[in-house]
Order: C-alpha cells, then structure tokens, then sequence
C-alpha cells in the first residue's frame, strides 16, 4: 500500500531548503555540543550535514552561545556546507536575539516554546518581541510544544473549562487537548503580531507513540501550518529507534508531516549521526524519498552457519554510504540503487534477481560459489578470497554504467 498523498501545508524555506507544501519530508538533528565553543559545534554541525541532515538545530541559550552562532556559520561557510541553522531558544531567546543581531541574522529559523518563552504577564510580551525579531530578520519560527514544559496557565483554563462539562475529559485527552491548544494558539498569536502564516511551523512533542500520533492527526486536521514531526526523549538504542519509527511511519503514511528529528539518545561519547540516519532509513524504507542504495540481506539459519554473509552485508552497506557522497556529485538517481546480500540457495538467488545488484553466498554444505545478478540476469560467479573486494567493484561499474552523469560533474 502506498502512503497517502501529502498532506499540503504552507509552503516555506529554512534558508536554502523548502518546507511543506509539494516539498519532501526534510531530515532535521541537534547538536549536543557547548554552542559557545564554536569550533567543536561546527564541528559536529559538519558531521551532521555529511551524514544527511539538511536542517541541524543548535542550542542557543546564553549570550556566549548567542555570540557564537556567527562565527559557526562561517566554519561551516569555509567547508562548503550550507546547512541551515535553527536557533533553539528558551526562556531568554527574546534578549538573545536582540542583543546579537549578527546571530538573529546567521540562524535561519527560530524554535520558540510557548511553555517558557516567558511567564506571567511578560510571556506575550517576550513571547512578541520574538516574532517581532522574525519580522525584522524574515526568519521563519518553529512553534515547539512539548509535554515536559507545557503552558501551566493555559493547562489550568482548560482544565477549568474541563470541569464545568457534563463528561469530563480524562487526564490524557486534557493533555492532547492543551498541546494542541498551545500551538494553534501560539499561531494566531505570531500571526496578529504580523508573522506571515507561511513562515510558521508547528510542533507538539510527546514520548508516548499513541498521544503523538493522536495529537499530529488533530493537528493536521485543524490547520495548514507546516508540520515538525518527532518523538521526544524516544530512548537509547533500540528502544529509541523502534519507538520514534512506530510513531513517525503511522503519520508519514497518512501524508502528515514536513520536517522530522529522530531524538535518540547517543551512546557516551558515541556519534550523533545515527539519528539523521535512522531518520533517514525510516522514509526510504517507506517509499517516501531516497538517500543511499538499501542493502536487503538474510538473517540467517541453520543453513548459513558461515558469518560471511553478515560481514558482507555490513560492508556492502558501508561501502554505499561512503560512496554515496561522491556518486550523488556526479550521478543522477546512484540512491535509488537496491542490493541484495544473501546467505544460502533458498531465497538467495530469487531475492537477488529483484534488487538490481544482488549476490546469493554459499550455505552450509553447498558448492562454494557466489553467482551475482544484474537486474534479474545472472552476470558472473565469485570465488575466493576475493568475493568482498570483487562484488564492490561490480557495483561501482554499475553506477558508472546505469546512471548517467550530472552536467555538473
């Protein structure tokens, strides 16, 4: 079954990349490094953007950090990447913003949260002189909701209001009710002030999958903002992965959804990429866009007792990605490439007929060769110490031969 069309939100732009309307869903991250070292985030801004995101969000929370954005934006100038930059901004981002003009100019888009953006009688007004910077600065705003610092007053008028019906609502339903509540009103507000409706995007972020996919769907209902998919505070590992997948591959497949963020939480010290690259597997998984060549592989039984095919499967796979950076300079459609790395005669062949390159290894007690089929035909036999190396030259002729080059390259 194919997703359903998407959903046609208010088409915009975060610098260089579009937003909603026909434009594909866009891969978002986070930087988790000390914004104010301004070397070590354009560092990992750059580890970011070669992995794939085409939005990376930083942290900007202190008039150091503020002082910073600047100086991040020309490393990654001087690198050639031209990823945007949004600004995550909390309870200070209305004095951030106007004491470092040079930093309200770099970012490309603010991420306002109407739980803290003020308290008291100062919230609309902190919360204006926001929009009035992304006025002046033609900056487009992510109103980002999230459950773990919702609006306290607005949850008291709605639970006050709650009290008064005949069938009071249930504490969950309140708290889908208020998120949403908090965003769409935050909207109107932005748009009052003088924000133009296109340059809004909205977000309510949950960690439980079944009040996300609920609140997004009353959402995408309600309004025809630009949507700012993801799972917060989804988990480790595994946890993290299945999770955010379950609950973004529901709304994807309804067409709801613009811009995503896999918010895993890293292993220490380990790398912070894996969230663009899980974000990235779960829409080409889905048919909704292409970013590397997929490798489909057997899992393996009692016929493949052998690890080679499991050490093949994640080398072909790495192979790819290392690759993919240079095919898509100089290659049109290199990403949409399929491969298949098979263990054993059963459904090796079959499943290596269907991908374009796909190569059927020896089980346990079968004849030690490894045909390999291009596009359905079987085009040669491997044999030796050598299938690894000899497979990844097959496929980079491939590419060479099936794809044609870029006017560019």
């Amino acid at each position: 079954m194919s997703p359903a069309p998407k959903r046609l939100a208010r088409a915009t732009a975060v610098g260089h990349v579009r937003l909603g309307g026909d434009a594909p869903v866009v891969v978002q991250s986070m930087t988790n490094t000390d914004t104010a070292d301004d070397l070590a985030t354009a560092i990992q801004c750059a580890e970011l953007a070669r992995a794939g995101s085409e939005l990376v969000r930083i942290t900007v929370n202190t008039p150091e950090a503020a002082a910073a954005v600047p100086k991040i934006r020309e490393h990654l100038d001087r690198m050639n990447l031209p990823v945007p930059l949004i600004g995550d901004f909390h309870y200070n981002g209305h004095r951030l913003l106007a004491d470092e003009p040079a930093a309200a100019l770099a970012l490309a888009k603010y991420r306002i949260n109407p739980g803290n953006v003020g308290f008291g009688q100062k919230k609309d007004e902190q919360f204006a002189q926001m929009i009035e910077l992304a006025c002046r600065y033609d900056k487009p705003v992510r109103i980002g909701v999230n459950w773990g610092s919702l609006d306290q007053a607005l949850l008291a008028r709605l639970m006050d209001d709650n009290s008064r019906r005949a069938e009071p609502l249930g504490a969950t339903a309140m708290m889908r009710q208020a998120m949403a509540a908090s965003a769409l009103e935050s909207a109107a507000k932005a748009e009052d002030i003088g924000l133009a409706g296109e340059k809004i995007i909205l977000s309510c972020k949950v960690s439980g999958v079944q009040d996300l996919i609920a609140i997004y769907r009353d959402l995408a209902r309600r309004c025809d903002y630009a949507l700012h998919l993801g799972l917060t505070e989804a988990g480790i590992g595994s946890k993290g992965i299945v999770a955010s997948t379950a609950a973004l591959a529901v709304l994807l497949q309804e067409g709801i959804g613009d811009t995503l963020r896999v918010s895993l939480t890293p292993e220490p010290k380990g790398s912070r990429t894996q969230e663009v690259t899980v974000a990235q597997e779960i829409l080409q998984t889905m048919n909704l866009r292409a970013f590397t060549p997929m490798v489909a592989a057997c899992p393996g039984c009692g016929r493949t007792t052998s690890a080679f095919f499991q050490e093949l499967a994640g080398d072909v796979q790495n192979f790819v990605r290392a690759r993919m950076g240079e095919w898509k300079t100089q290659y049109d459609g290199a990403e949409n490439m399929t491969l298949a790395v098979m263990g054993c005669i059963v459904n090796g062949p079959g499943e290596s007929k269907h991908a374009n390159i796909g190569i059927s290894l020896p089980g346990t007690g079968e004849a030690p060769s490894a045909p390999v089929f291009e596009d359905g035909v079987k085009t040669v036999t491997l044999k030796g110490e050598r299938i690894a190396a000899e497979f990844k030259d097959i496929i980079e002729r491939y590419v060479r031969r099936t794809y044609p080059k870029k006017r560019s390259a």
